[in-house]
Order: structure tokens, then C-alpha cells, then sequence
């Protein structure tokens, strides 16, 4: 079973730091420097590996020597890994990222503790790229998608279409309930709240009248963007939706919605048209919000032409 530590470490050569100084009489002695110099990375990797690791994954590079110890334990070692991929490694394998080998003790060691496991580790051949493919991680289900297109420009409007669909799907989970599309929540809370403003006899009716006129704005800007007749598909809904709230035999009407391709009134429950209640709510709610915030603007301060030439 595959082992991956995730790191930020650097597994090329080690150099000593910019602006540090070292004065050598002896030629002999910057050979030791060099020597040295490969050997901390080389002890860095052996310790590595002595943890039981046999898949390691960094953001920075590695370089022909340290690649060579990494050879020789059958190892595989990918570098260049972009941060956000190690973090999605490590959440699914149970991996944590290191970004030293440091410890409390002012040396260095690395715990298998820190390894993540998965079923497998495979390089497969895509198109003409090679990807490294982790499957069965140990700690949770995580999927990759694989998008390919003609061009970029086709990649990033695939990339926006399933990104919008994975949220759609998250916020379903989320609410744990859904409603009709096509404008159907719309048209019946305008019908509901048309027969609760006639009950009433003072200024809240016609609050309650424009609220309820307000709500027709979402079927009907949704038949304008389809090049369909607004005015008769908004009438037929109120009708469909009228007929389900004064009629107990004929409540199953309630989840009728607009098709947009055909240009029709239908059954948006059969069809599976359907909407996050959640997201319903929410945008209801910020949409009064935002009203009533500008409702509450009572004075507007507005400047002159001559004055705005001085200043």
C-alpha cells in the first residue's frame, strides 16, 4: 500500500545562504563543503524513506542526485506539485505537509505518524500528458475531473458549468429539500399573497400587493431570456397556480413551472426542474433586504456642477 509524505522541503542540493561568508586557505576544504552539502540532502532522504515512505510528493524540486537514492529504494517522487493538490493529498490520504524536518530539539527527524496511505499510486497517459493517479485514499472519497476541450476558452466555460452544478448539488444537501424551477415558487407566492392582501383593509395591502407583483419579475425575465411571449406564459402560470391554491382536487398543479424550450406551461415535479429550497429562501430574502435597505434612504445629497468646478 502507497505511503505519501507531503512537504514544502526542497530535495535539490543544499547551498549555504546568500551573504554568508566562509573563508578557506585550504582548497582541499571546499571539497568538504560540497561534500557535505550533498550529504545533508541525502541524510534528509534516507530519513524519509526509513519512515516507510515509497511515494513523496513537493512543491519544490528534486534534483539528478537525490533523485538517484529515490531510484534505488523504488520510489516515486513527483515534484513541482502545486500547493493546492498537496492539500487535496493530504486531507484524502490523512498525510500531513511539512514544510521542515526540524524538530523541538533543534535536529531533524520525520514520524511515519505523518505518512498518508492509498490503495494505489499510477501514472497513467491522458491525450498526450502524463498524470499521476491516487486512488482509494484511506481517510475520504475524492474525485478529480478531468476536463478536455479544443481550447482554453472551451476548458474555462466547462470549468464554470460543472463548478456551478457541484454547488447547486451541495447546497440540495444542504437544504435536505427542494422546489419546482420555471418560476413555480414565484407564481404561487404572488397568488398567495394577492389573496391575503384583498383580506386586509388598511396600507399594508398595498405592500403586500406590490411584494406579490414583485415576485412576477423572476417568470418573466426567464421567458424574455428564452425569446418567449412573457406576457401569455406569466397569465397561464398564475392561472395553473391560482386553480392549485382555491381548488383541494387540483393541488397537484402546484409544481407546474415554465418550459422554456418548448415555450409551455408544465410539470416541473416530473420534468426533475428542481431548486434548492435553500437558495430559494436565501435569494428571497436578500432580495427584500436590499429593498427595504433602500426604502430606509430618506435624504440624498446631490452636488452642484459649479461646485464640483471648484473642487
Amino acid at each position: 500500500m502507497p505511503r505519501l509524505p507531503s512537504s514544502y522541503i526542497n530535495l535539490q542540493k543544499t547551498k549555504m545562504q546568500l551573504g554568508l561568508q566562509v573563508l578557506v586557505k585550504d582548497p582541499r576544504e571546499l571539497e568538504k563543503i560540497r561534500a557535505k552539502e550533498l550529504d545533508i540532502t541525502a541524510d534528509r532522504i534516507k530519513m524519509i524513506l526509513a519512515a516507510g515512505a515509497n511515494v513523496v510528493l513537493t512543491t519544490k524540486g528534486v534534483d539528478d542526485m537525490a533523485l538517484k537514492y529515490f531510484v534505488d529504494a523504488g520510489v516515486i517522487a513527483c515534484r513541482r506539485v502545486p500547493k493546492e493538490d498537496m492539500r487535496r493529498i493530504a486531507k484524502a490520504t490523512g498525510g500531513k505537509m511539512i514544510t521542515s524536518l526540524g524538530d523541538m530539539e533543534g535536529n531533524e527527524s520525520y514520524d511515519s505518524a505523518q505518512l498518508g496511505t492509498a490503495g494505489y499510486v499510477q501514472e497513467e497517459r491522458v491525450g498526450d500528458d502524463e498524470v499521476m493517479v491516487i486512488g482509494d485514499a484511506s481517510q475520504r472519497k475524492a474525485v478529480t475531473m478531468l476536463l478536455r476541450g479544443a481550447n482554453d476558452m472551451m476548458l474555462d466555460e466547462m470549468d464554470r458549468s460543472i463548478h456551478d452544478s457541484l454547488c447547486i448539488v451541495q447546497r440540495t444537501l444542504e437544504s435536505g429539500k427542494v422546489v419546482p424551477g420555471g418560476g413555480a415558487v414565484e407564481a404561487a407566492l404572488s397568488i398567495y399573497l394577492e389573496g391575503i392582501a384583498t383580506t386586509l383593509g388598511s396600507r399594508e395591502q398595498l405592500a403586500i400587493a406590490e411584494f406579490a407583483e414583485a415576485l412576477l419579475v423572476i417568470p418573466k425575465v426567464l421567458a424574455v431570456n428564452a425569446a418567449k411571449d412573457a406576457t401569455d406564459l406569466v397569465a397561464k402560470l398564475r392561472a395553473y397556480h391560482h386553480t392549485a391554491q382555491t381548488k383541494p382536487n387540483k393541488q397537484h398543479l402546484a409544481g407546474f413551472g415554465l418550459d422554456l424550450v418548448n415555450g409551455v406551461v408544465r410539470n416541473n415535479l416530473e420534468a426533475g426542474v428542481l431548486e434548492p429550497a435553500m437558495s430559494k429562501i436565501k435569494s428571497i430574502q436578500f432580495a427584500t433586504e436590499a429593498a427595504l435597505t433602500i426604502l430606509r434612504i430618506d435624504d440624498v445629497i446631490k452636488l452642484d456642477k459649479e461646485q464640483e468646478e471648484e473642487r
